[in-house]
C-alpha cells in the first residue's frame, strides 16, 4: 500500500496493484486482536503520507457498513497505542479508495514469475483468483511488497504439537485450539514483543477459562525495552513497547515474578546462547510439553521467479534504497521492494543496526527512497 501511496506521488503510473485479498493484509488477516506498539499518531501519519491517501481520507465511506477508521483514529488519543484493528481498519479504508480513478488496477490473484526483457521492460506473470489462466503485463518497474510470515526451527523434541506464531497471537485462536479440560504444558521460545503477547494469552487463558495449562518459558537474555531518548528511540525496532512492556515489567521481570500471580502457572527457563547449550535445555525442559510456540522472529515470504532475457536470476536486497543487486553485485534495473520483507536498515546514534519495520516507518523510507526508482 505504501509502495502504491508513493509511486502515484512520484508520477510512476498508472499502478497495477496485485494481491490475494486487497482486505488489509496481514493485519486484518492474522492480527486483529494484537496491541499495537506504535502511537496513534503514526498511524495517522501514515495515513497522511501522500497525496492519494489525503484523497482518501478526506471523503467519508460510501458504502454506510464502511467505518470510517480515519476519523476514529482521529478522535483518539494521538500519544497513546491501539489495537492492529484499527490501523487494519485505515488499511482497508485506503485500499478501497485507490481506485482506476486514482490510477490504480487492482488484480486478485498472485505473480508467477517476472522476465525482465530486451525492451527494458518486466515481462509479469499474473495467476488470477478467479481464472486458472494466466495473465501477463509489461511494466517498467517491478516492486515486490511480497511480505514475511513467523519462522521456527527445528527441536530435539518430537511428539509435541507446534503452534503457530500466529494462532498464539489470537486469544480467541488459541483458546479454541487447547482443550479445557486437561492438564496441559505449553512452551513459549522466545522474549520478542510477540513472545510477551503469547505468555500474556496464555496466562489470561490459565487464570481463567483454562485453569489446567503450565507454561515454561525459554529465552536467552533478560526483556529489553525501546526507551525513549530525546529526538530518537533506542531499540526502536526490537524493543518491548506499550501496553505489553508495561505487563511484562509488571509480571515478568525477575524481581517481581516470583510474586506475581503468573508465577503460579510459568516457569522460565534461561537457555544458553550456543546451540549445543541451548538444545539440552530443550531436551531437558520441552519434555512432557504438549504444545510449543516459537516466537523467533519473521523470514520473508517467497518471491516470484525471476528471470533477466530468459536465464534466472537471484537478488538481494539493497537496504538503503529499495533496490536489488545480482549475484555479481551488479543492480538489477527496474526491481525494487520494501515492506517488512524488504524493509530499511537504521543504525542508531549509538551505532546500533535494525531493520525499521512499521506503517509509518514504511511510508517514511519510500518518500525518501522511491522518487528514485526507475527503470
Amino acid at each position: 500500500m505504501a509502495a502504491v501511496g508513493f509511486l502515484l506521488e512520484n508520477k510512476k503510473s498508472p499502478v497495477l496493484w496485485v494481491d490475494d485479498r486487497f482486505h488489509g493484509g496481514r493485519l486484518d488477516k492474522a492480527y486483529r486482536e494484537v496491541p499495537a506498539n506504535t502511537k496513534v499518531k503514526r498511524f495517522m501519519s501514515f495515513a497522511d503520507s501522500t497525496k492519494a491517501f489525503r484523497e482518501v481520507t478526506e471523503v467519508p465511506p460510501q458504502v454506510e457498513t464502511q467505518k470510517d477508521a480515519y476519523q476514529t483514529l482521529k478522535t483518539m488519543n494521538q500519544e497513546e497505542t491501539s489495537h492492529i484493528a484499527e490501523a487494519a481498519d485505515l488499511c482497508i479504508q485506503l485500499t478501497e479508495g485507490l481506485n482506476e480513478e486514482k490510477g490504480v488496477i487492482k488484480q486478485t490473484g498472485k505473480v508467477s514469475d517476472a522476465n525482465w526483457t530486451e525492451t527494458g521492460q518486466w515481462s509479469i506473470n499474473i495467476n488470477p483468483s478467479s481464472d486458472t489462466s494466466s495473465q501477463t503485463a509489461m511494466s517498467n518497474l517491478l516492486v515486490l511488497c511480497t511480505g514475511a510470515s513467523p519462522t521456527s526451527a527445528p527441536l530435539p523434541i518430537s511428539n509435541i504439537k507446534e503452534v503457530n506464531l500466529d494462532t498464539a497471537l489470537s486469544p480467541t485462536k488459541l483458546s479454541a485450539l487447547l482443550p479445557q479440560d486437561q492438564n496441559l504444558s505449553i512452551g513459549v521460545i522466545g522474549a520478542s514483543h510477540s513472545a510477551i503477547l503469547v505468555l500474556l494469552n496464555l496466562y489470561t487463558l490459565a487464570s481463567s477459562s483454562h485453569p489446567n495449562v503450565q507454561i515454561k518459558w525459554f529465552t536467552r537474555h533478560p526483556l529489553r525495552y525501546a526507551e525513549e531518548r530525546g529526538t530518537w528511540i533506542y531499540r526502536d525496532n526490537t524493543g518491548l513497547k506499550g501496553s505489553v512492556a508495561t505487563w511484562a515489567k509488571a509480571n515478568l521481570e525477575e524481581n517481581v515474578l516470583p510474586n506475581a500471580d503468573i508465577s503460579k502457572y510459568l516457569t522460565k527457563i534461561t537457555t544458553p546462547k550456543d546451540d549445543v547449550g541451548e538444545k539440552a535445555a530443550y531436551e531437558q525442559h520441552l519434555k512432557g510439553c504438549q504444545y510449543v510456540v516459537q516466537a523467533i522472529g519473521y523470514k520473508a515470504d517467497p518471491i516470484p521467479g525471476l528471470k533477466r532475457e530468459g536465464k534466472e536470476v537471484s537478488v538481494k536486497s539493497d537496504h538503503k534504497t529499495g533496490g536489488f543487486v545480482d549475484e555479481t553485485g551488479a543492480s538489477v534495473r527496474g526491481l525494487y521492494g520494501c515492506g517488512i520483507a524488504f524493509p530499511e536498515k537504521v543504525t542508531d546514534p549509538e551505532g546500533n543496526v535494525e531493520f525499521a519495520v512499521g506503517l509509518y516507518k514504511f511510508s517514511n523510507y519510500l518518500g525518501r527512497v522511491a522518487k528514485g526508482w526507475k527503470a
